[in-house]
């Protein structure tokens, strides 16, 4: 039988609700995993579940089924009150699970030979949740370079909707994530003021596709990286969104290579 906690105050719970801090998940090698989507692709892709929580008020069939399997290959499984559960959610409105994943580093040299989209200091979790499901979509590896963001920010792993187990991806500073881009293959940085457009650009083969932060673009770093290119516009705005210039970017390379 599993153990019940009612308590919000508990010391697992409390424990386990630290994991929505970036420095309380550095210190754990640990992140927390939310609903019933991104935990069944956390399953599917192989990933290893430490604990996983449950509120049966919160709880449909398909999520205490899930929980339920989770358990059976012999991870702890621990029923919560709503109180208690509602410390360890991120969400307004919660399918009643949480589940506790190690964290884990990949350097630059163990992704994918083929396209990797590079960003660059992306502010956003929003923002990065969405780029790694494009990457995911488009077949890409993904290279956080200087990254604001934690990669296993609760809303990060959120907007991914479980891409984040499925998407090989790294970290590097900006001047390694440069000079191991430029030594794979050909560099395309997107800035809105560049000559080429992404159609009459070679995006071919091993290709790395720089993308920068939201307010200020790709940083001097990429300056002479490579080859710049923007995506053309046609109305009065100068850019768009950087996880929606990543999908347009990704995509054409996607179109080309298999055209």
């Amino acid at each position: 039988m599993s153990p019940h906690i009612e308590s919000s105050a508990n010391p697992r719970i409390n424990a386990t609700a630290r994991l929505k801090q970036r420095n309380r998940r550095n210190e754990a090698r640990a992140f927390l995993v939310e609903g019933t989507r991104e935990i069944e692709r956390a399953v599917a892709a192989g990933a290893p579940i430490s604990e996983v929580f449950l509120c049966l008020e919160y709880a449909s069939k398909p999520t205490r089924a899930l929980a339920e399997k989770v358990a059976s290959g012999g991870v702890p499984l621990v029923t919560t009150s709503i109180r208690a559960f509602d410390k360890l959610s991120n969400r307004r409105h919660p399918d009643g699970i949480v589940a506790v994943a190690p964290s884990w580093s990949t350097a630059p040299d163990d992704l994918p030979s083929g396209l990797t989209l590079v960003v660059e200091s992306i502010e956003k979790p929003g923002n990065l949740g969405a780029m790694l499901r494009t990457a995911d979509a488009a077949g890409a590896g993904l290279l956080l370079a200087d990254p604001n963001v934690d990669p296993f920010n609760p809303n990060v792993v959120r907007a991914s909707q479980g891409a984040l187990f499925s998407t090989p991806f790294a970290t590097a500073d900006a001047v390694t994530a440069r000079a191991w881009s430029l030594n794979r293959g050909s560099v395309f940085v997107a800035t809105p003021d560049a000559e080429t457009v992404i159609w009459d650009a070679d995006l071919g083969g091993t290709v790395s596709i720089v993308i920068g932060s939201e307010r200020a673009g790709v940083s001097g770093v990429w300056d002479d990286a490579g080859t710049a290119i923007r995506i053309p516009m046609a109305g009065g705005a100068d850019s768009l969104n950087a996880s929606v210039s990543a999908a347009v970017v990704l995509f054409e390379a996607v179109r080309q290579r298999r055209s």
